[in-house]
């Protein structure tokens, strides 16, 4: 059974930084290429960032391009987002995600809320 547990959310003040983790199991995540994927109150999923299976290759939405990093440690099966230069629109819960077309994916997580505020 494939799960996908986030953590790292939090509140922040505008200009600030968080790094969110997605812990992943049930299947050979070092096959699989990985996603982040958002979504504001009161507005569907937005595609934030994709890597691909080894890591070595990485897309970004251009709404968080420059500002967002995605990585992965496929040893420890866990795959990382860095938001820095936190914006108050950047306000959403973020998903790990697996098999994405777009911002329909087959599985993921429960999510975790970034709150960007003053």
């Amino acid at each position: 059974e494939v799960q996908l547990v986030e953590s790292g959310g939090g509140l922040v003040q505008p200009g600030g930084s968080l790094r969110l983790s997605c812990a992943a199991s049930g299947f050979t995540f070092s096959s699989y290429p990985m996603n982040w994927v958002r979504q504001a109150p009161g507005k569907g999923l937005e595609w934030v960032s994709n890597i691909n299976s080894g890591g070595g290759s990485a897309w970004y939405a251009d709404s968080v391009k420059g500002r967002f990093t995605i990585s992965r440690d496929n040893a420890k099966n866990t795959l990382y987002l860095q938001l820095n230069s936190l914006k108050t629109e950047d306000t959403a819960m973020y998903y790990c995600a697996k098999d994405c077309r777009g911002t329909s994916c087959r599985y993921r997580g429960q999510g975790t809320q970034v709150t960007v505020s003053s």
